[in-house]
C-alpha cells in the first residue's frame, strides 16, 4: 500500500545504453519546461500521497482483509465494526461480489477494512474472477482475518482458503463467527478444528449480530498495523460510488426476495443518478439470463418489483440522506455471467 520509489523514464534510459556510466549521461532535470500550475499540481499529487492530515508520533494505519468462505459472515462483520450498514448481506452464497473498503478511525489508528468476496469453487466465469478479486487482497493487506462460521463443520473449502491465507506475507488472525448460533462445546471444536488448518498471529470469536468481540475484534487487528499516514479523509466512510451503493442494494433485496436460481444470474447497473431541490432520482436496471427469471423478478401484476423497490428505497434513503424517487426495470441479459465483458460492465472483475 506504500507509494512506489520513482524509477527512471524510459528516454533517460535510452540515453545511457550507449555510454561507458551514467556519469557521461546528460543531466536530467525532470522539471524542466514545466509551468508554475503544473508544479502546484505536481506538489498537491505528493501532498495526498503522504496521506490525509498531520498524525501525531506513532500514528498507525493499515488494510484488513476479511477473507473466508461463501456466507462466513464477512460483510456482516464489516457492518458492525463501521457501525452502519454499508454491505450488503443475505443468506445467498456469493452476495458480496465487488470489493468494498471501509474506513474506521480510532484515537491513535485508522483501520480500513476490505470486504471480499466469498472464495468458493467457481461454476462460471463470474466465480473465478470474485475468486481473484479475494485472493489478490491477500498480499495487498496488513492484516489478514480469515473468518470460519463457527456453526458449520470445517471441510475442504475452508482448508484450500487456509492454503492462501497460508503463504500471505500479511499477519493473520483467525476469526470464528456466528458464536451467539452455536454451543460452547461447539466453539472450542471449531477452534481446534481451525488450528489444525494452519498458525495464526492471534485469534477470536465474535458475533455481529449481537455485537460481541466487535470492539475486540478492532483492537485486535489494530495491533499489527504499522505506523503510517491516514489513508482516507476522516468523514470519508467507504470507498464505493453512488451509483456502485445503489446497484447493490437493490441487487441485495432480489436476493433477499427472490429464491432458487434466480439470485446467481442477477446483475444490477445504476443508469441515473439526478439530484433535484427535494429528491434524488435514481434509475436501475436488474439484468437476468433467461425470460422466466425476468417475469419472476417482475411479478403478478409487477407485485414483486414493486415490493424490491420499496424495500432499496428505505435503505438509499437512509444512506443518502434524502427523499429517493427509485424507478427499476428488467431485462434479459443471456449468458453474461460467461461473458468477461458483461463480467466488467457490472464491476464484477478482479480489477476492480
Amino acid at each position: 500500500m506504500q507509494p512506489t520509489d520513482e524509477v527512471l523514464d524510459d528516454e533517460v534510459l535510452d540515453e545511457a545504453e550507449g555510454a561507458d556510466s551514467f556519469d557521461e549521461v546528460e543531466e536530467f532535470d525532470p522539471f524542466e519546461g514545466m509551468s508554475d500550475e503544473e508544479l502546484d499540481a505536481l506538489c498537491d499529487e505528493d501532498e495526498s500521497l503522504a496521506g490525509f492530515g498531520d498524525v501525531e508520533p506513532g500514528f498507525r494505519s493499515g488494510f484488513v482483509a476479511l477473507v473466508g468462505r461463501p456466507n462466513a459472515g464477512k460483510s456482516t462483520l464489516l457492518n458492525a465494526c463501521y457501525g452502519k450498514k454499508v454491505a450488503i448481506t443475505s443468506p445467498v452464497a456469493q452476495t458480496t461480489r465487488r470489493r468494498m473498503r471501509a474506513v474506521v478511525n480510532r484515537p491513535g489508528y485508522q483501520l480500513v477494512f476490505v470486504d471480499t468476496p466469498g472464495i468458493h469453487k467457481p461454476k462460471d466465469g463470474l466465480g473465478s474472477e470474485l475468486n481473484k478479486s479475494a485472493l489478490f487482497e491477500l498480499n495487498d493487506v496488513d492484516v489478514v482475518a480469515f473468518l470460519i462460521d463457527a456453526t458449520k463443520p470445517i471441510g475442504r473449502g475452508d482448508a484450500w482458503v487456509a492454503e492462501r491465507v497460508k503463504n500471505a506475507r500479511s499477519k493473520k488472525v483467525l476469526v470464528l463467527t456466528k458464536a451467539d448460533e452455536a454451543d460452547p462445546a461447539q466453539v472450542m471444536e471449531q477452534l481446534k478444528a481451525a488450528h489444525e488448518l494452519m498458525e495464526y498471529d492471534d485469534e477470536i470469536v465474535t458475533s455481529s449480530v449481537k455485537n460481541f468481540n466487535v470492539d475486540a475484534f478492532i483492537e485486535t487487528v489494530a495491533h499489527f498495523l504499522p505506523e503510517g499516514p491516514r489513508w482516507f479523509p476522516e468523514d470519508m466512510g467507504t470507498d464505493a460510488s453512488d451509483e456502485t451503493l445503489v446497484a447493490e442494494f437493490v441487487r441485495e433485496k432480489v436476493l433477499r426476495r427472490t429464491r432458487d436460481e434466480i439470485p446467481h444470474s442477477v446483475g444490477v447497473i445504476c443508469d441515473a443518478l439526478e439530484q433535484t431541490k427535494k429528491v434524488l432520482r435514481v434509475h436501475a436496471t436488474i439484468y437476468v439470463e433467461r425470460e422466466g427469471q425476468k417475469g419472476i423478478i417482475i411479478g403478478k401484476g409487477g407485485e414483486m418489483i414493486k415490493h424490491i423497490g420499496i424495500d432499496a428505497r428505505r435503505d438509499l434513503e437512509r444512506i443518502f440522506g434524502t427523499q429517493v424517487f427509485l424507478e427499476l426495470d428488467v431485462k434479459v441479459k443471456a449468458g453474461w455471467r460467461d461473458d468477461e465483458a458483461q463480467i466488467r460492465r457490472f464491476g464484477y472483475n478482479a480489477e476492480d
